[in-house]
């Protein structure tokens, strides 16, 4: 662009919450629970909304009750899908576990805060079919700057199950053109992992970093806003639209496109060629290898092979 880079300056930490409770809850989470960052922030936003419902009846933490909980939870459900009003209500039992132990409050309001029930079994279909994962990725317009980034993240986020926060947390450095490797970081658990930089996948990234990518920017993120000053992708978010304009123009339908469908759509195709369970529940950093049930129930092609027939 013809102008002079502005010396680097180091990022500016995020500012703590105003309000003590909050910054000693977030203290709490951090070094007692072990809470990771980015789960920190969520149940900082989830307490938030609580104390805003309560705000609106002149009321604050300290007149914390079930029934305004319950009261609460309500108005989520009706603005929330179920699995997010779950975790909601996780984040208020935390919360009310922490004011008893730190003698904020003296009755156990824990126990009584009752969340929606997620059946094991009718989980929402959150996978595309395979040829749906293809049409998307030959939707998006490769001829522009933007085109190019996004359609790099797509195809790596399909090839390799990834999350939203691990594509866009991915720096210049991480990627290894020598040994062909990606130098992956999980931002839950910050588990340091390493996979293979295939040649498709290679050849993706190195056409968007020479022809997409603004040459002057500061961040080593590699993938950034197509805006100056060309900043890092910050918010999973930014992901879940760009899936769904990509989604639109390649005329998918489906009931659910957050930014994890991918990585659902790539988990359904491990299985359906015949990945085993335990290796799939490795590379997806599954604690509970019992989670990549979910995964199963869409893998339709590996469940028609081991019906049986209906007898007559």
């Amino acid at each position: 662009m013809g102008m002079p880079v502005p010396p680097w300056q180091s990022i500016e930490p995020r500012r703590p919450p105003a309000e003590a409770v909050l910054r000693d809850y977030a203290a709490h989470l951090g070094q007692h629970r072990g809470n990771p960052e980015t789960t920190i922030r969520k149940k900082l936003d989830h307490v938030g909304k609580l104390l805003e419902h309560l705000s609106r009846s002149g009321k604050s933490w300290r007149h914390l009750s079930l029934p305004a909980i319950d009261a609460f939870l309500i108005q989520c459900a009706s603005q929330y899908a179920r699995s997010t009003t779950a975790d909601i209500a996780s984040t208020v039992r935390s919360f009310a576990r922490f004011l008893l132990s730190s003698g904020r409050i003296r009755a156990d309001l824990a126990d009584g805060v009752i969340a929606p029930v997620q059946p094991k079994f009718e989980r929402p279909r959150r996978a595309l079919p395979w040829e749906d994962v293809q049409r998307l990725l030959r939707a998006v317009d490769t001829s522009t700057a933007c085109g190019l980034r996004d359609h790099a993240m797509l195809l790596m986020m399909s090839t390799y199950g990834l999350g939203a926060g691990e594509v866009i947390g991915l720096q210049l450095e991480d990627i290894d053109w020598n040994a062909g490797a990606l130098h992956m970081s999980r931002p839950k658990t910050g588990v340091n992992f390493v996979l293979p930089l295939l040649p498709p996948v290679a050849k993706v990234l190195a056409r968007y970093l020479r022809q997409g990518r603004p040459l002057h920017t500061a961040t080593r993120h590699v993938f950034v806003q197509m805006k100056v000053p060309f900043a890092a992708l910050t918010a999973s978010s930014a992901v879940r639209h760009m899936l769904i304009k990509h989604a639109k123009v390649a005329g998918i339908q489906a009931p659910y496109l957050g930014s994890h469908v991918l990585r659902h759509s790539n988990a359904a195709r491990q299985l359906d060629v015949g990945t085993k369970v335990r290796v799939l529940s490795d590379l997806l950093s599954h604690r509970d290898p019992d989670s990549v049930s979910a995964y199963v129930r869409i893998a339709t092609q590996s469940l028609r092979e081991v019906s049986l027939p209906v007898p007559r």
